[in-house]
């Protein structure tokens, strides 16, 4: 297992041929994902036709590769470097490097520019969605605190990362995550952004 490599909830790895497994660096692995090295199909064959026949292959997962919750990867599979699994695949094949791959059987949907591209557009409309939700569920200003994952749309790279209350693997990521030039000139200018009322916010 390469350097950086994280697990987020149980996962189950076929350690009966442990050998056959390989992860690379800066891997995210999430809760209740299973990976088979072995298959026991000759359960049914050695009584049809009296063989056993052996049934293994090597699981590769390459650098910077995010497993969904609840995905399968059955033996003899590849996952390229850069890729995204959706949660809930099952990946009976190889996935190509630079992909982003969904379902059962697991299937390339897009490359990882294009995703890029689109999360892009679409985490700043979420970012605001979450910030007016937080206000008229609450009927209070939202904090900082509240987005630990979108401060790069409003803190600029030279900011106190030291204090920002964000949860470790984003603060470890943040130095490099921050853009010098943010979307937004300030906390406030999101939150006005967002739909909430600029007279609440200087209530502050």
């Amino acid at each position: 297992m390469g350097e950086g490599t994280e697990f987020f909830g149980n996962i189950l790895i076929d350690v009966t041929r442990p050998c056959l497994v390989e992860i690379g660096a800066n891997c995210v692995i999430t809760g209740r994902v299973t990976l088979l090295t072995h298959g026991y199909e000759f359960s049914v064959l050695k009584h049809k036709y009296g063989k056993v026949l052996g049934s293994s292959g090597k699981v590769v997962i390459e650098d910077n590769v995010f497993i969904g919750f609840n995905t399968i990867i059955l033996k003899g599979t590849r996952i390229g470097r850069d890729s995204i699994i959706g949660a809930g695949s099952i990946v009976t094949h190889n996935i190509p490097a630079g992909s982003v791959a969904v379902g059962n059987p697991c299937k390339v949907i897009m490359k990882i520019d294009d995703y890029y591209e689109k999360r892009k557009r679409e985490y700043v409309e979420e970012a605001k969605a979450y910030a007016l939700k937080l206000y008229l569920k609450t009927g209070k200003i939202p904090k900082i605190s509240d987005f630990w994952e979108e401060v790069s749309l409003f803190l600029k790279k030279d900011g106190n990362l030291g204090k920002l209350p964000v949860r470790k693997q984003i603060k470890s990521a943040l130095s490099q995550l921050l853009s010098s030039d943010p979307l937004y000139k300030s906390y406030d200018e999101f939150l006005i952004d967002a739909g909430i009322p600029k007279e609440e916010i200087d209530k502050r």
